[in-house]
Parts: structure tokens; sequence; C-alpha cells
């Protein structure tokens, strides 16, 4: 039989369980795992984040900015951490972060918050299934009661039945506060479902249908009421399109304009030029749960030609999902580059929004502007491949 990982006490998060646990897999696979071993947080602290902990592994970390952004959460210049592997990738956020400030900053508004499971209950019938949507609503204080008394700060906001043949599908819609939330409404949703079952009004459920799109991207998210739907957007003035981007609008809109068609083509669901990248290096840096990129980065990027050859672009993101308190928020760095960004702790969650849509529009004009004046391959060859420090000196940088 294959050894099994040392568990130790209560899953093992001292010192020298995880010191254990980390020389028994250098043992079996023969690696030494020192780079692994030092990290600069107290092992304890990764209990409810991790199980059979052995060390943590380091992704490097840079700032982009100055980003001038005008909120209704947030009104004044950030300067954005990003951890990633990838070269040329925070260059091209801070030109287009650079972009946007002078042209004035970036006007972001957010529309909706919330979070949302969405359970299935399965029924004999279309007829059973069709009463049960009707008698619904009925129950809806009850279900709010019991969802509400397994949390402080979760709210149920609402519930919307999904008839699917003689199944039902849920959504229970949450307010999360500060909080991603996603473990929390599940297990208040948990509670309420089962309600329903003592009360006879259901024979069984199943906590997850997949309707709620958590961790996936689908069309269904533009409706808003799974994260935090933002829009965000600047004008830039034609001399600063020139000037920083390198290019003008129009040859942007006309290259955009392209792209949309051949995302459409292409069947995608999203039309956006890079929302994940922007997205997974926060995420990680901030201490996110970072397979919420799937569904965060679906959304819409708009650029547009005004008069006098200036910029208007916009991104609208329907599906954010992050959080300033839980999960890792509070762990190691991320506790420290979210005070960077002022958005540490209770209240900041909206801010960190803002400052996240703002944030993907830099990097988005950003990108449009490198293809559209054929640079794209250019600076990933001076920054990020090939003998980047060469290249830089052959660069004159």
């Amino acid at each position: 039989m294959t050894d099994l990982i040392p568990r130790f006490s209560a899953q093992g998060y001292s010192t020298e369980n995880v010191t254990a646990r980390r020389r028994w897999i250098e043992e079996r696979t023969g690696m030494d795992l020192a780079q692994v071993g030092t990290y600069c947080f107290a092992p304890e602290e990764m209990r409810g984040n991790i199980e059979n902990p052995i060390g943590a592994v380091q992704v490097p970390l840079g700032v982009a900015g100055p980003l001038l952004v005008r909120g209704e959460h947030t009104d004044g210049i950030v300067f954005v951490p990003m951890a990633t592997t990838e070269g040329a990738l925070v260059r091209s956020y801070e030109r287009g972060a650079l972009a946007l400030t002078r042209a004035g900053g970036v006007s972001v508004r957010l529309f909706v918050d919330e979070n949302r499971v969405s359970p299935l209950f399965i029924f004999d019938g279309v007829a059973e299934a069709a009463e049960f949507v009707r008698e619904l609503p009925e129950h809806f204080e009850a279900l709010r009661a019991e969802a509400e008394a397994t949390t402080r700060h979760g709210r149920l906001l609402r519930i919307e039945p999904h008839p699917i043949g003689r199944q039902v599908m849920v959504h229970f819609c949450y307010s999360t506060g500060d909080a991603g939330g996603m473990n929390m409404v599940a297990k208040a949703t948990d509670r309420a479902c089962r309600w329903l079952v003592e009360q006879g009004v259901v024979r069984d459920f199943y906590l997850f249908s997949a309707l709620d799109s958590e961790k996936h991207a689908s069309s269904s998210l533009y409706a808003g009421g799974k994260g935090k739907k933002l829009v965000a957007g600047a004008r830039v003035p034609a001399s600063i399109v020139r000037s920083y981007l390198g290019t003008t609008a129009a040859r942007m809109h006309e290259f955009w304009d392209s792209n949309v068609l051949g995302q459409f083509h292409a069947g995608s669901n999203t039309c956006n030029a890079h929302f994940a990248n922007g997205l997974a290096s926060l995420f990680i840096a901030c201490g996110q749960d970072v397979a919420n990129v799937a569904n965060s980065a679906v959304g819409l990027t708009r650029i547009e030609v005004m008069e006098g050859g200036d910029l208007y672009a916009t991104v609208t993101l329907p599906s954010l999902t992050l959080a300033t308190v839980g999960g890792g928020t509070d762990l190691g760095t991320a506790r420290e580059c979210l005070g960077m960004l002022g958005c540490a702790g209770t209240g900041k969650a909206p801010r960190l929004a803002e400052i996240t849509a703002a944030f993907l529009l830099g990097g988005e004009i950003s990108l449009i502007a490198a293809i559209a004046a054929g640079e794209l391959a250019g600076a990933h060859e001076v920054y990020g491949r090939n003998r980047p420090l060469q290249k830089m000196g052959e660069a004159g940088m």
C-alpha cells in the first residue's frame, strides 16, 4: 500500500509538523525543498486555508501605477501589487495606468454586490415542480430566518426559482459584506434547504446545480448577482493616446472591432483583451481565491473614437468576486498588499472592487494599443523573453 502523507494531530500546523512532513516528501521524491520551507508567516496561520502543509511557494511581486481612481469608495492615486512570472505584464499595466492618470483618472461605479448558491430540487413530475415554484414565495421569510441563523454577516435578499423539466434550480441571493462569502452562503443555503425537507415541501436536494456559475464562465453572469458588477471608463485625449500608447484611437477601435468579431466567431461568452492576466496577478498578491478568476474574467471591453480623435474606453465586470476579510486575505504578504491599496479589513471590499475595475481598464487599453501599434512582440522580447537583460541593453533601456 502507498504510504500515506503524515497527518499528525489536528492536521499538523506546528513548525515541527510542517517540517517533518516536508522532509517526509523530500525523502520520497529525492528533491530538496529548502526554498519551499522558507516563508514569512507562522505555519499555524495556514489553518483553515490549506491541508497537509509543507511550506509556501514564492511568486515575484511587482507594482503598477500611479493609477488615479475616481469612484464612490475610492478617490485618489493607488499603486497596484501584481504577482506574476509573465515578463512585460507589469510594464503593460503600468503604461495603461499612467495614461489613464494623465487623462484625469478612471470613473468607476458599483451597481450590484451579491453572491448566490443555486441548489437543485427534483420532483416526480412537471406538475409537482410547478406547484413548488408557485408556493416558494410563501416560505421566503422562514427560509431567510433559517439561512441567517448560520451567519453574522450574510443576508438573504431573495430567492429566484428556475424550473427545468421536472427539476427546479433556485438562486439563493445574498449580501455577504466584505467577504467573498461562498462558504458562508453555502452553509446558510444548506440549512434553509434542510428546513424545506423537514417541512415536507421537498423530498431531497443537491446543494449545487452549477446554475450559480461558481468558478465557471457563463453568459448568465452578465445579468449580475454573482459577485460585484462594476463599470469603469475614461476619456483619454488624442495627445495622450499618441504619446503614452503610441497609436491612435481610430486604430485601436479598428483592431478591437475586428477582435470582437473574432471572439464572436470563436463562440466566446466574453469579450475582453486579457482580464484574466490582471485578475490573476492581483488575486495572488492579495490573498484572493484565485479560481474565481474563471467567473470574474467574464466581461466586456469597449473602445470608442470621440471628437478630436480622443479615446473613450470602458470595461464592464458583471461578476467580480473578491474579499478584504476571510480566506487568505489576512495571511502573510496578502495582508501587506491589501494594506498598500488601503483595502485591508472590514468595509474595504467596495474600494478593492473599484480599484480592480480601474486597474483592468489600464491593462486593456495598453494591450489593445500595443497590438494596434504592432509593438506587442517587441515588448515581450525586451521585457519578458530571450535573455531580457541583454535585450534591454540593446534597446538602450
